[in-house]
This record gives structure tokens, C-alpha cells and sequence, in this order.
């Protein structure tokens, strides 16, 4: 084990996480926080949620809470994972335990005592540190040079841990783009680009997952080259994957202040036409938004790159705010770093300059001049909305009065 490191978080000073682990070490029994939590802590980043293992079984964990007043939910039990909810604040307890079996997330577990060998069953080295109460960090498999090195290492046989679970192929790429730094991990790589082909017998929802929070994390651009160049993109697309375009999204949303979004890299990534968009809502089992959202900015992006102000007005007032910058930035970040980003930047800002008018003609400015209710009607409405949005929008009652006489003419002269 390295040196013993003391780690000053606050949550082990007060709070919840005090609480939880007070009532489990005791009795003969000892829990440590483990995981993220203590990973997050040694890098100095936010913590999120704090999980726990302990030796004491499930039912132990279970009756101490109920003691003490916290309610228990039987989240995983059969994994040995119990959810306690302190101050409307959750914790994952996990009994520590060994995997006797592995195949994916239906392992089969043996529960036990042994710290070490809990931590050998995780999957990266700095996935595997855990700390007692008093601050002490604990160590059995090199996580903390690994930390100091932002270096993301499997345990042990990189083959090995994958074949136990091919989703550690994605998740060893997002650790990385979210925690690393520098190149991924030589041997680990190798690994997973020999085994890709196990990333077919995963499930849509799990894929759907890694792969929305890699295309978001601050190391993206290059894990997700390191993907393509290792051909994992492509059993996972099954499709293209354009890694210039999706640094230049990045790059433009950054520029425009905007946040990360995985939809419009994942746009950027891997979408040219919206057959590419629905291909990959399929694949990945999207929600029906995004892959509304996805086809949106794939259909025609191309005409966004070529326009005056005049026609991208006509654009967003169609579009509307949302899907107008979604299709505006893919077609920026298709249009390369190369090119002059001022035309762009100043497209791109327009929601923040100017607000599209509602359209302000009705049905009964043209039931006045004879137009009778039925498909009639609304045609002539349709052509009306593109004459006012050729004259770029007026409001006067003069061009709309103008507007209304040459669509009922038109409408009347195109008639049989």
C-alpha cells in the first residue's frame, strides 16, 4: 500500500457523510468513503455524490438505520448496495465484496472484509482509493501516483477487467477525457481497440450514456480522437465520425459562451445528413427530443453557410431560437477553423440582438376581400407569411394592406 496520505475534505468534517459513516463504524464494524468522491477530492474538483463500502451486511446497514431514525431503500441489495437518504441526501452503501463471476453488470458477488480485494475489483487505479473518517486515504493499487499524473489506468489486466465488462472500454475513454491528461494510456488502449468488438453486446441505454458524458467532459477533443484513430467510433456509430468538425463546435461554443451540449457535438461528431441523425437515434436509443433535436440540425445545415442577415432573420423566425443556433453552429463547425469567425459569431448572436415579430395578418383580413374558409384560406395565408417575410417583416398598415391584395390576387389568378 503507498504512504498513508491524510486528506482534508469538508464533508468528512460535518454533515451527512459524518453521520453515515459514525453509524457504521462501530461494533466491530468499519465503512470508508470510495470512489469519485475521494478521486474528485485529491484532484480539487466538485464532489458529487459520496458512496460508501462497508463491512457490515446489507441487513446490518438496514437495521443500524432504522435505529438511528434514516430511511433505507434496497437499491441493489443482491449486489449488496443499500441507498440511505440523510437530509434529503442519498448514499450509496455497498458491502465490500468480490466478483466470484463476471459477465457485465449481472456479476455475481461474494461479500467479505478484505479492503484490498475490493479495491482490485474496480477498474481504474484512481476509481479504487477510498478514506476512513478521520481523513486517511488508502491506497492498493497505485491510485495516487496515477492522481498526481492524471494518468486513468485499469487494475490490473487491462484485458482482463474488459472482458468483464466491455462498458469499461467506453467508461476508460470518458475518465479520461473528464480526469486525464496527456495521451490515454498506452497499454489500456491497445486493450480496448483489441477488444471493440465486444461494444456490439452492450446495451443502447448503457452506450447512450458513456458517450453523452465523454462528448462533455473538458478532454473530449482528444479522447474522442484517440476513438476514432482506434476505430472504436465506428462500431459504435456505425457511420462517419468527423473529429474536425466536433473540435470546432467545441471551440465555437466556447467562443459564444455558450455550455456544453452533448446533442450538437454529438451533431458535429457524426451527423452530415439527417439519415446520419436517425441512424444514430436508433443506435444509441435516444429520447424522442433528441433525436428531434438531432434531425433538426442535420436537415439542410449546408444553406446556413451562405447567407445575409436578411435571410438568417427568415431562418431563425422559422426555425426559432433553439434549433436556429443548433443548425447555425453545426454548420459553422463544418465550415472549419480556417475561416474568418466574424460572420459567424455575428449569426450566431443574433437571437440576443433581435426578436422575430409574430406574423400580424389573420384569417379575417382575408374573409374581408372574399377569401372563403377552407384549404383557400390557409394557402393564401402560407403565401402572405412569405411575402411579409421577403419584405423583411413590416408592421405598417400600408405594406400589410399591400401584402394581403397581392396574395388574393395571386391566390385568384393561380386558380383553374
Amino acid at each position: 500500500m503507498s504512504p498513508a496520505r491524510v486528506l482534508d475534505a469538508p464533508w468528512l468534517k460535518s454533515g451527512p457523510a459524518v453521520r453515515v459513516l459514525g453509524l457504521l463504524n462501530s461494533d466491530g464494524e468499519e465503512a470508508r468513503v470510495v470512489g469519485g468522491a475521494v478521486r474528485n477530492a485529491l484532484l480539487g474538483i466538485p464532489t458529487g455524490d459520496i458512496d460508501i463500502a462497508t463491512t457490515a451486511l446489507p441487513n446490518e446497514v438496514i437495521r443500524r438505520a432504522k435505529a438511528a431514525g434514516i430511511k433505507s431503500v434496497p437499491t441493489g441489495i443482491e449486489h449488496g448496495t443499500v441507498t440511505l437518504v440523510v437530509d434529503a441526501h442519498p448514499f450509496e452503501i455497498t458491502t465490500l465484496r468480490e466478483d466470484t463471476e463476471t459477465f457485465g453488470r449481472k456479476a455475481k458477488v461474494a461479500f467479505g472484509r478484505d479492503w484490498v480485494g475490493d479495491a482490485r475489483r474496480r477498474d481504474f487505479t484512481i476509481n479504487a482509493l477510498s478514506i476512513d473518517l478521520t481523513g486517511v486515504v488508502y491506497d492498493y493499487v497505485g491510485g495516487l501516483p496515477d492522481i498526481a499524473q492524471r494518468r486513468v489506468r485499469f487494475i490490473g489486466d487491462p484485458a482482463q477487467r474488459i472482458e468483464e465488462d466491455y462498458l469499461r472500454i467506453l467508461r476508460f475513454f470518458r475518465i479520461h477525457a473528464a480526469f486525464g491528461a496527456g495521451e490515454v494510456d498506452r497499454a489500456g488502449y491497445l486493450a480496448c481497440i483489441a477488444a471493440r468488438a465486444g461494444l456490439a453486446t452492450l446495451s443502447a441505454e448503457r452506450v447512450r450514456m458513456e458517450i453523452l458524458k465523454l462528448l462533455v467532459a473538458d478532454g473530449a477533443v482528444g479522447a474522442v480522437a484517440a476513438m476514432a484513430e482506434g476505430g472504436l467510433l465506428q462500431a459504435i456509430f456505425g457511420g462517419v465520425a468527423y473529429t474536425g468538425p466536433f473540435a470546432s463546435m467545441i471551440a465555437a461554443e466556447r467562443e459564444l459562451g455558450l455550455a456544453a451540449d452533448a446533442i450538437r457535438r454529438l451533431a458535429a461528431l457524426a451527423v452530415a445528413v439527417t439519415e446520419d441523425a436517425r441512424r444514430l437515434a436508433t443506435r444509441l436509443r435516444l429520447s424522442s427530443a433528441e433525436a428531434k433535436r438531432l434531425d433538426s440540425m442535420g436537415h439542410r445545415w449546408w444553406r446556413l453557410a451562405a447567407m445575409d442577415e436578411a435571410r438568417a432573420k427568415r431562418r431563425l423566425y422559422r426555425l426559432g431560437e433553439e434549433a436556429y443556433r443548433d443548425r447555425l453552429l453545426l454548420a459553422w463547425a463544418r465550415a472549419g477553423g480556417n475561416t474568418d469567425p466574424t460572420p459567424w459569431r455575428n449569426f450566431a448572436t443574433l437571437p440576443r440582438r433581435w426578436q422575430a415579430p409574430k406574423f400580424p395578418l389573420k384569417a379575417a383580413d382575408f374573409i374581408a376581400r372574399g377569401i372563403a374558409q377552407g384549404p383557400a384560406l390557409g394557402h393564401v395565408l402560407t403565401l402572405a407569411e412569405d411575402a411579409w417575410l421577403a419584405a423583411d417583416f413590416p408592421l405598417d398598415p400600408s405594406s400589410l394592406a399591400s401584402i394581403v391584395d397581392q396574395t388574393v390576387a395571386r391566390l385568384t389568378r393561380d386558380r383553374p
